[in-house]
Parts: structure tokens; C-alpha cells; sequence
């Protein structure tokens, strides 16, 4: 039987809900404690600064008082800290003029092309057309006239005739003269150890008919070899042609040369 009741009051207090007033206040106040502890820490050791002004603290702030006792004339304020009582005009902007004046030759910049000026130029003479002269009289309205220059003849290739007239008047044979030679001379009769531009020259006579008469070593070359086909190579012709008709002489005398 005593179980019985054992029983019912220990099922009883299972039943009976548990107190939570008291444990809940406790951990409220426990809280709160912490909280202040920790504040108080915080106030102690300067973590939080007190915003009073004119009181010294670790900031060192000094007190300020503002008064309104002494007001400014109106003219004599001036709201901005940076600007003077007499402040500087600006200067004027420079005129196209006066910009293009300026000198640009000072430093030269890469690229720019500068145009010459008027000072720098050379003055250049204004062309002047040549005249040209007249073929006339000083007086009168006869034409002027002119001389006739003579040509004094010089040597046509290694032909040289002894007649100054001749070579002006008659180049055409002389060129037939240096034909004739040139097609009859064996350049391979000459010694290879002849010097390069060695001359041998020699005279001749030229008859009416074209043939060749008095043909002598006028100047050695001082290679025989060369003397010798120079001599063979007029020998070879049998005529340079006749002489032409309006030349008045019946000979013609020749020097020619060979040049190696």
C-alpha cells in the first residue's frame, strides 16, 4: 500500500510545473552587473570622451567664447580669409596681333613650322629681262653685219692632216682615213707586255687617186711589235678613196697613230 502512495507522489511532482521567476530575475541582474562593470571599465581607462568644452582633458582642448559685443562696419568685413585690401588686377589678354609677334625662334618646337619674317628675308633683285641686241646700225637703215670666224682645225681622232682647211671642210674623208686604218690594224700582232696607251705614230702621203705613198716611223712607241703592225696596217690599204673633187691640192699629207 505504501508503495502505492510512493507511487502517486512521485508522479505528482512530475507533474508540478517548475519555478522560472526567481532564475530569470537572477540572470537579468547578473547581466546587467556585467554590463555596468564593464562601462565603469570603459569610463576608468578613457575609452569614452566627454564632449565639455572648456574643461581640460586628455585631448587638451582650450575654451573658446564667442561674442556679438563688436560688430564690424559693413565695409570692412571681408568673408574671404585668403583675399587682400587691394587685390591685383588681372592682366589683359594679348591681341592676335601681339601674340604673332612674340618671338618663336626662342626655343623651337619640334614639328612647327614657322614662317619666315619679313625683316629675316633677303631682299632679291626684281628680275630684269636681258636685251638683246640688235643687228643694226647705229645710224641709218642699213643692217649690221658680222665677220665670218675662221675654224682652225685640230686633230679628228688619230688622223691629222697637214692642210688646216681640209679637216673643217672635208671631215668625211678624215673619218674614212680612221676607217680604212682602223679595219686593217691586227691588234693581236702587238706584244702582250706593251704598256696600256702607248702610241706609235707615223706620216704618210695621199695621192689624188687615194692611194698611199712615203709611209715612215714618224715616233717609236718603243715596242716593235707595235711599230710594226701600225706599219703593216697602212701597208694594207689599197686606197682611202679619192680625194674629193673640190679640193684644189694633188696630194694630201697624213700623220696618224696607233694607240695600244
Amino acid at each position: 500500500m505504501e508503495s502505492v502512495f510512493e507511487g502517486s507522489a512521485h508522479l505528482e511532482r512530475e507533474l508540478t510545473p517548475e519555478p522560472i521567476a526567481g532564475p530569470a530575475v537572477g540572470s537579468v541582474g547578473l547581466h546587467l552587473l556585467l554590463v555596468g562593470l564593464v562601462l565603469l571599465y570603459g569610463f576608468a581607462m578613457g575609452l569614452f570622451h566627454h564632449n565639455i568644452w572648456g574643461n581640460p582633458g586628455a585631448g587638451g582642448s582650450m575654451e573658446v567664447k564667442l561674442t556679438t559685443s563688436l560688430p564690424l562696419p559693413a565695409h570692412e568685413v571681408n568673408d574671404n580669409v585668403l583675399a587682400t585690401e587691394n587685390p591685383s588686377e588681372a592682366p589683359a589678354p594679348l591681341s592676335t596681333k601681339e601674340l604673332r609677334q612674340q618671338d618663336l625662334t626662342a626655343i623651337p618646337i619640334p614639328g612647327k613650322v614657322t614662317k619666315p619674317s619679313k625683316k629675316n628675308m633677303a631682299k632679291t633683285q626684281p628680275y630684269q629681262p636681258k636685251q638683246i641686241q640688235q643687228n643694226t646700225a647705229p645710224s641709218g637703215e642699213q643692217a649690221g653685219s658680222r665677220m665670218a670666224q675662221q675654224m682652225q682645225p685640230g686633230p679628228s681622232g688619230p688622223t691629222t692632216v697637214g692642210d688646216n682647211s681640209f679637216a673643217s671642210r672635208f671631215p668625211w674623208y678624215v673619218d674614212q682615213i680612221n676607217r680604212k686604218m682602223s679595219q686593217n690594224w691586227n691588234r693581236q700582232q702587238v706584244d702582250q707586255r706593251t704598256p696600256r696607251g702607248a702610241r706609235v705614230y707615223l706620216t704618210f702621203t695621199i695621192h689624188r687617186d687615194g692611194t698611199l705613198s712615203g709611209l715612215r716611223l714618224d715616233r717609236s712607241s718603243g715596242s716593235a711589235t707595235l711599230d710594226v703592225s701600225c706599219e703593216l696596217a697602212a701597208q694594207r690599204v689599197d686606197t682611202f678613196g679619192d680625194l674629193p673633187p673640190n679640193y684644189n691640192q694633188s696630194t694630201l699629207n697624213v700623220s696618224y697613230f696607233c694607240e695600244y
